[in-house]
């Protein structure tokens, strides 16, 4: 197959695309002066303070930063999982026959990990304020590219059910991104990519801490890949958006990394 590397330094992706892309979003916060006047002496007592002090009466006052309250252990109804109900569950979720038969994205063992949800109550619980809080853990094993989903009850720490698919993709995770980059910067079509990283930077591209990367997942349809991605579907593929940290996006949109085979190719343009 001929292979080809498009080179499209600092391509800004619109719309959609970039949405997709994850581009971070910054919030500004505005901190609350105090409100009132001084305690001990009405407006005109804390005027006197602050020239006492050698302050600008005028000024307003430093904003002050609350500490935020401990997060509880365990949530309680429809509220989110907490932290140490996320790490419980997953530990519980992988354990078992699953830790040691499947693989995760590096090959290591043990399943690759992609979400922990709070899962909806059983129907006949819709109702019941004191319902038991579930979570499903979703795995991908690489093992036999098998999308697995947990359900663990909180309270008792049991796993209720196990479901398994096959031809079922959800979104890539950030390790999975990270590996798919991996992969890319070893392969000959990720020259293109390290070319145009050392044109912004003037540093080699060696790692994919060096990018800032988020991935879709790809499909085959027939005919229209080449043949090493018609499996693409069954097994796991990843298109990545990737972007110089504090710098231009590369296009790297026309090649797929095909996870479970671990191997590259660039989708036909024409």
């Amino acid at each position: 197959m001929r292979e080809t590397v498009h080179r499209h330094l600092g391509k800004v992706l619109t719309g959609a695309a970039l949405a997709a892309a994850g581009t971070a979003a910054m919030v500004a916060v505005t901190l609350p002066g105090t409100a009132g006047a001084d305690d001990s002496g009405g407006a005109g007592g804390g005027a006197r303070a602050a020239r006492q002090a050698g302050q600008d009466p005028d000024a307003a006052p430093p904003g002050v930063v609350e500490r935020a309250p401990a997060e509880q252990k365990q949530g309680t109804g429809r509220d989110p999982l907490t932290d140490d109900e996320l790490g419980r569950v997953e530990k519980i979720a992988a354990a078992g026959r699953l830790s040691a038969t499947a693989r995760d994205v590096d090959g290591d063992r043990g399943p690759q990990r992609l979400s922990v949800d709070l899962a909806e109550p059983e129907a006949a619980e819709a109702d019941d304020p004191d319902a038991p809080r579930r979570a499903d853990v979703t795995f991908y094993d690489y093992e036999n590219d098998t999308l697995v989903t947990r359900t663990v009850n909180l309270k008792t720490g049991k796993v209720e059910r196990t479901g398994t698919q096959r031809g079922v993709q959800p979104p890539p995770s950030r390790a999975e991104n990270a590996e798919a980059a991996r992969i890319l910067i070893a392969h000959p079509l990720g020259a293109g990519l390290k070319a145009d990283y050392k044109d912004a930077t003037g540093r080699e591209l060696t790692s994919p801490d060096q990018l800032e990367l988020s991935g879709g997942i790809y499909e085959a349809s027939p005919g229209a890949q080449p043949a090493v991605l018609d499996t693409c579907g069954v097994h796991r593929c990843v298109r990545l958006f990737s972007k110089v940290r504090n710098g231009p996006w590369i296009d790297t949109r026309d090649l797929v990394i095909d996870l479970s085979a671990r191997k590259a190719a660039a989708l036909d343009r024409g």
